[in-house]
């Protein structure tokens, strides 16, 4: 049995898992989606939306991409945001980053990847941004440890500033934008306490959420999931 062959009977076995716990699964989730969550994650293999949460397909929608980033030029994600503000009516966007991030750690390198260099650049200009606090960081884990924060927290600044969200704010919907990184050597979720959930509270928000990352010139603490 080749390599495909095995994802095809890996389907098989989990739609006959899907049908024995739930009968009407799949006729329900062909007739309606209805997730209450909008995740913008990465495209790391090690990072899959549904598993982390615990929730099952048709519970999150989700848009992921290299480094998890919000470009106000790419109508992919734009569009995704719209649907999903406008159409499924989300309350909450998640946009979660992860320790460890490959794009990350290009960028902080610098180094000649050819086609991705130029979404990378997003990243770069966030080190830019910060380099005065990078040049106090000589560990190389702790500074990718730290711009995966603060890309993550820029991330929601981009997505609080999408003409969808501001226009749904303006409107009254109630809708809040949240920042979450993964850690991949122990499954946890973390939150980084940026929650902005109106046009008035992005500044404050996020100024204070990297001010919070400013604070923090160590390893990350690796505990176990109780």
């Amino acid at each position: 049995m080749n390599e495909l062959s095995v994802l095809f009977k890996n389907n098989r076995e989990w739609s006959d898992q899907m049908t024995r716990m739930n009968g009407n699964f799949f006729t329900k989730l062909a007739n309606q989606q209805r997730p209450k969550y909008l995740w913008i994650g990465c495209s790391d293999s090690r990072v899959p939306a549904n598993e982390l949460v615990g929730l099952l397909p048709g519970e999150v929608f989700v848009h992921r991409n290299v480094a998890n980033m919000v470009i106000h030029t790419d109508f992919n994600c734009l569009s995704v945001i719209q649907y999903a503000v406008e159409v499924l009516k989300i309350k909450d966007i998640i946009v979660c980053g992860h320790y460890g991030c490959g794009g990350v750690h290009e960028a902080i390198e610098n180094s000649s990847q050819g086609l991705i260099n130029n979404w990378l650049r997003h990243l770069r200009d966030i080190k830019f941004t910060h380099d005065a606090f990078f040049d106090t960081i000589s560990d190389p884990e702790v500074r990718n440890d730290r711009l995966c924060e603060l890309n993550i927290i820029k991330q929601v600044k981009n997505i609080c500033r999408t003409t969808t969200v501001e226009m749904a704010w303006k409107e009254g919907v109630p809708l809040t934008v949240h920042g979450w990184i993964y850690n991949i050597h122990n499954g946890l979720l973390q939150d980084l306490d940026v929650s902005v959930n109106s046009l008035d509270s992005i500044k404050s928000v996020t100024d204070r959420a990297v001010g919070q990352v400013y604070q923090r010139k160590d390893k990350i603490e690796v505990c176990s999931a109780a």
